[in-house]
């Protein structure tokens, strides 16, 4: 790539960003369109618009709004971990604004003053000459020059060091805050508990966990209750849940066709068969209602069979006091660790129930199994990916399938199909990747959707340096020094120092898109804006309906935090090799901390994935410096070794970051969890905000939960 071909890469991604930005103020300014851009406001019941009018609103309004928010409007409009995550951006954004206001005006003008040629260590494959005289490249072979390259190293890690010390303290301020707060939240007078022995003879599991627990916390302790086995009273709830969005969504037809057919309307149809298409003809309304009813009847049933029969070796326990909650959740219960586990109890709506009855050993299997599986799929996802895309082409597939022979062999057809489908198959592959890792790590037997989430993250973020970053940057060199690496193993450091400036520009050119392009879809939410507006003139005909097609996504930290992890470890790794990245990481990072608070959380963590993303900061940081050290000694610079105390001095600046802060994000301090609420909570009200939907009766029945829960009797009422 050339110089002028860069620009050229640059000015087209910057003129579609500016398009899908005024795209934005222009639909985002149209009062059919609040839903798509406003939905956070709308669901809280505040005014899309802040008190003007859509029509009035100025195209840029949204900067200002998104400058002027503060960290307690994030937090009250989309919760803890989504001003975690906005912590995260304005502390990457930081490390490279403060990193670039030294390396920029030093190293660029020490590199492109250089007299020295340039060799085989070009920063670009071709010839890029312009930036080639901006990198380290240009530098000459034991030149006093690099003293500037390998000082600036140093100062780039000490403000990562300070700015995460400072990000960390921050973060658990906020988590504390978020902890202490006087409104009652049930998690926080909850435990699960795991790995219950099997009950004494004569005793039922109700009355082994009322027992245990009424014998160490004869004062606070309130009621448990036993998980169950629900795969079975799940799914007719789920059918019932269907029924009777279909019953209401023929209503809703049959009062349309008042309005706009006969006075006395049409009663919708539907056929009883497959998917709607076969069988019988029948009166929808009709039909959905004796659905309806049979699943009550079926529902009501199972419920008693589940509470009774299928008790599992799990349960939720509640008490009286948030302190004595977080103590019995942090404290050792039995003396053997596959019995009597405990841990803070997650909300309600990100409970794994399939999950919590797994056993000690049976989960540590699990874990080993799913690392081994993520390790591998690591290691060779390349050969798949090699595979599907060799099979899905035009040739192969004429082979496998056949039929397709005619449609195939017309000439538009075939160009197109032989241009783009290994590329479609490529992209399909890589989407389904996400999925695969929160699936596995759900397999794991973790208890809690977060959780899950922050394991697939973590998960992701290794795919994505090894396979993205590292396979981009060394494959080709890795497979021509295979003999090279046979030898001097540890020659593998300089190879890839090596390899990292060759790819400066497909990097330079990657950032640069990551955010043009990808925030500028998502900030103009044209798919989302499409999508809403077909459902909305087609498919629905309720409220529920019509707010189902509007309601954003959750923020997706899964797949979101290791991308953006993705790109700070490679504008660090090239911060020094070519400093002239540093602006396009920056603003990646500043259009990110802009964007739009439309996402609606699923859940509420507090924090938790933070000392996460802090770890993976600080490997991103460890492969910076190990880089620097590498590509120092290909320049045969005397003092490379003054680097080595760098990523020593990073393993230990984790190591007290998670000694000093990680145990509060572990457990709720005691500190935190005696201060004084609102009001009195009420019990009960948290004991049901427990009950799963399958289980949880049309009418409140204090003798529902007699087998799955024990009554313990009070003193003092809390209801």
């Amino acid at each position: 790539m050339d110089f002028a071909s860069f620009l050229t890469s640059l000015a087209t991604s910057f003129i579609l960003f500016v398009v899908l930005m005024l795209l934005f103020t222009w639909l985002s300014r149209k009062p059919g369109n609040k839903e798509v851009y406003y939905p956070n406001r709308i669901l809280r019941g505040l005014d899309p618009w802040e008190g003007g009018s859509g029509r009035t609103r100025n195209p840029f309004a949204w900067i200002r709004e998104a400058l002027s928010s503060s960290e307690q409007d994030v937090i009250a409009m989309s919760g803890v971990d989504t001003a975690v995550y906005f912590v995260f951006l304005s502390t990457v954004l930081g490390i490279l604004v403060l990193s670039g206001v030294v390396l920029l005006p030093v190293l660029l003008p020490v590199a492109a003053t250089d007299n020295f040629m340039k060799s085989s260590n070009d920063t670009s494959k071709g010839t890029f000459n312009d930036l080639d005289k901006l990198s380290m490249g240009h530098i000459e072979e034991k030149s006093p020059r690099l003293w500037a390259f390998l000082i600036a190293t140093y100062w780039v890690s000490f403000v990562a060091y300070y700015l995460l010390w400072k990000a960390y303290n921050h973060v658990s301020d906020l988590r504390a805050a978020a902890l202490m707060s006087p409104e009652v939240r049930p998690e926080q007078y909850s435990i699960l508990v795991r790995d219950i022995p099997p009950p004494p003879e004569g005793q039922t599991r109700k009355e082994q966990v009322d027992s245990y627990f009424k014998a160490i916390y004869p004062d606070t302790y309130y009621k448990s209750m036993v998980v169950t086995n629900n795969k079975k009273v799940n799914k007719i709830w789920e059918d019932l849940e269907g029924y009777k969005k279909k019953l209401a969504h023929a209503e809703a037809v049959y009062a349309e066709s008042k309005k706009t057919g006969k006075p006395e309307g049409t009663k919708p149809t539907n056929k009883t068969g497959f998917l709607g298409l076969l069988g019988e003809k029948v009166d929808s309304i009709e039909y959905y209602n004796q659905k309806i009813n049979e699943s009550v009847s079926k529902l009501e049933a199972e419920q008693k069979v589940t509470l009774g029969e299928k008790q599992q070796a799990s349960a939720l326990v509640f008490f009286t006091s948030r302190v004595a909650a977080a103590s019995a959740a942090q404290s050792l219960h039995a003396q053997l660790v596959d019995t009597w586990t405990v841990m803070d109890a997650p909300e309600a709506r990100q409970l794994i129930w399939p999950n919590l009855p797994k056993n000690f050993y049976e989960r540590q299997i699990r874990q080993i199994l799913v690392y081994v599986i993520v390790a591998l799929t690591i290691l060779f996802y390349m050969i798949p990916i090699g595979l599907v895309s060799a099979v899905t082409t035009l040739a192969n597939l004429k082979k496998i399938l056949p039929f397709i022979k005619p449609i195939a062999n017309i000439v538009a057809i075939k160009t197109v199909l032989e241009a783009y489908l290994p590329q479609i198959a490529l992209i399909i592959f890589l989407a389904l990747l996400p999925k695969f890792l929160l699936f596995l790590s759900k397999e794991e037997g973790i208890p809690s959707e977060s959780h899950a989430q922050r394991a697939a993250s973590g998960k992701y973020f290794y795919f994505s340096v090894f396979n993205v970053f590292i396979g981009v940057t060394v494959g080709g060199t890795l497979f021509d020094s295979l003999k090279e690496i046979e030898k001097d193993p540890k020659s593998i450091v300089d190879i890839l120092a090596t390899s990292l400036p060759a790819n400066a520009t497909f990097f330079l050119t990657f950032v640069a898109l990551k955010f043009f392009v990808g925030y500028g879809l998502e900030l103009s939410r044209l798919v989302p804006l499409i999508i809403y507006h077909l459902k909305r003139k087609y498919l629905c005909k309720t409220e529920d309906e019509l707010k189902a097609a509007w309601t954003p996504g959750d923020l997706g930290l899964a797949t979101r935090v290791p991308s953006d992890l993705l790109v700070i470890t490679i504008v660090l790794c090239y911060s020094i090799i070519a400093p002239i990245i540093i602006p396009f990481g920056a603003l990646y990072f500043a259009i990110g901390w802009l964007a739009l608070k439309v996402y609606v959380p699923s859940y509420e963590s507090y924090g938790k994935m933070w000392p996460h993303i802090h770890t993976r900061l600080v490997a991103a940081l460890v492969l910076f410096q190990v880089t620097m050290f590498g590509y120092c000694g290909i320049k045969k610079f005397y003092y490379t070794p003054l680097i080595v105390p760098l990523p020593i001095l990073s393993l230990i600046f984790a190591f007290f970051c998670s000694k000093k802060f990680y145990r509060f994000f572990q457990a709720t301090a005691l500190e935190v969890a005696c201060r004084e609420l609102k009001e009195t909570p009420n019990m009960e009200q948290v004991f049901r905000s427990y009950i799963p939907p399958s289980l949880n009766a049309e009418k409140v029945d204090e003798d529902q939960f007699e087998d799955a829960a024990s009554q313990v009797s009070r003193s003092q009422s809390f209801v």
